[in-house]
């Protein structure tokens, strides 16, 4: 039997991720976004949706750039200080204690240097939708940590320990329980 409750946020989980974004005569900036997701393969492209009142959301609508970075386990604390503290009181690249660094095809906002990956996107489109927008991001560069590649050059995304945003909670990724196609593969 299920309970039927009122409509709510209940995807989950998400990813935690530490977008940051900057104008050309702003300091860069950090917000802490869990609602953000792959839109389309080809070409590359992901969206991010930003409360209009968050001081982020005119750096990316002003700047048309934005660059995703993932949340490692060791960067949990400085992810949620990102998201629960406001850029038009503090600086948040110094208050985290993190890095700002060139990104590459960026002209403004930069990557955060402790992510292991960082996705640096251009803004094509932006839906209203309500209380938030949704930016959706041309992928134009990638920026890898080499510790994540193996001896072939292969990404291997579980070195990077990632977490994940659930109900209010940050949870490291879990073990693995299958792989794309298993439910069809042949036995040998």
């Amino acid at each position: 039997m299920k309970q039927i409750w009122k409509p709510g946020n209940l995807l989950n989980p998400a990813p935690a991720v530490m977008v940051s974004c900057a104008t050309e005569t702003e300091r860069p900036n950090i917000i802490t976004v869990a609602w953000a997701g792959t839109v389309c393969s080809e070409p590359p492209m992901l969206s991010v949706s930003v409360m209009k009142k968050r001081f982020s959301h005119h750096l990316i609508a002003e700047s048309g750039e934005f660059v995703v970075n993932l949340v490692s386990a060791s960067l949990a604390k400085a992810c949620d200080l990102c998201g629960v503290k406001s850029g038009r009181d503090i600086d948040k690249f110094e208050a985290a204690h993190l890095t700002a660094a060139p990104a590459p095809g960026m002209a403004a906002a930069p990557l955060i240097a402790e992510s292991p990956v960082s996705l640096c996107c251009q803004v094509e489109r932006v839906l209203e939708l309500g209380s938030h927008d949704m930016f959706i991001g041309r992928i134009v560069q990638v920026a890898v940590e080499d510790s994540l590649l193996d001896g072939s050059g292969k990404l291997d995304l579980r070195k990077a320990d990632l977490i994940a945003y659930s109900h209010g909670e940050y949870l490291r990724l879990g073990e693995k329980v299958g792989r794309f196609g298993f439910s069809v593969k042949k036995n040998k």
